[in-house]
């Protein structure tokens, strides 16, 4: 599979969808395929973004458009960031020291740049090239709760920078409107990082743009999965005007 994986490629909708922590995969070129932590801990959110690939999928089916999904750990190395941001390779995550990653040697990081972040952006950016009015959504999820810190409420969070932020902002008028959606706006996180994702393929290239944050025990098994597909597909297809 490599570093990615991209399903309906062929697809005629306007929307690419991104899962940039759709995995918990190790290579096992990278620390011997294990990064020492526990299998408890490889399976929690600090490996991967429980539950948002099989959304991003759902999603990307229901709008016919095409998916693309990373296929290695947000450990291994963070394609959701710039690759001058230090926080690109985790030494510590939620409580969790990474021993694979405590003393890593720039060369090791530099082979994890070419064999995994690259190929992926690439792809991406090839992908969001196929035609000139390209919508990236990126679909992430989230945990209910951090260790040591309070409960989060939201079901859905909609991230957005203020420089292209007509999709955000309609997408988040279709989610109250429904009623029974505890919604974020920029929560649980603020905005965007410079260099991220979203600001190499959209904000960057003048796409519209949106990253959806799902909460994880919502979509933690392929019926959360679909049913939330299906109810954000028509909420992004109004909040798009199509």
């Amino acid at each position: 599979m490599g570093a990615y994986q991209i399903e309906g490629a062929a697809r005629a909708g306007r929307f690419l969808i991104t899962c940039d922590h759709a995995s918990n995969h190790v290579p096992d070129w990278v620390a011997g395929g294990d990064l020492g932590i526990s299998p408890e801990d490889m399976a929690r959110h600090i490996a991967y973004d429980v539950g948002a690939a099989g959304a991003a999928r759902a999603l990307a089916a229901a709008l016919d458009s095409p998916v693309i999904c990373s296929h290695f750990s947000r450990l291994v190395i963070d394609p959701n960031r710039g690759l001058d941001d230090p926080t690109l390779i985790m030494r510590l995550y939620d409580g969790t020291i990474i021993p694979a990653n405590r003393y890593i040697t720039a060369a090791e990081v530099q082979s994890r740049i070419d064999r995994l972040y690259l190929p992926y952006h690439r792809a991406l950016a090839q992908l969001a090239a196929q035609r000139a009015d390209t919508i990236i959504l990126a679909i992430h999820s989230f945990t209910p709760r951090l260790r040591g810190r309070d409960a989060r409420p939201w079901h859905v969070g909609v991230l957005f920078d203020d420089r292209s932020d007509r999709l955000s902002r309609a997408l988040l008028a279709q989610l109250r409107a429904a009623g029974d959606i505890c919604v974020g706006e920029n929560e649980p996180y603020a905005g965007h990082l410079e260099g991220d994702a979203i600001d190499q393929h959209a904000l960057q290239m003048g796409r519209e743009n949106s990253l959806i944050e799902i909460r994880n025990d919502l979509i933690a098994d392929a019926q959360g999965q679909a049913d939330w597909a299906q109810r954000l597909a028509p909420m992004i297809l109004r909040a798009a005007g199509l």
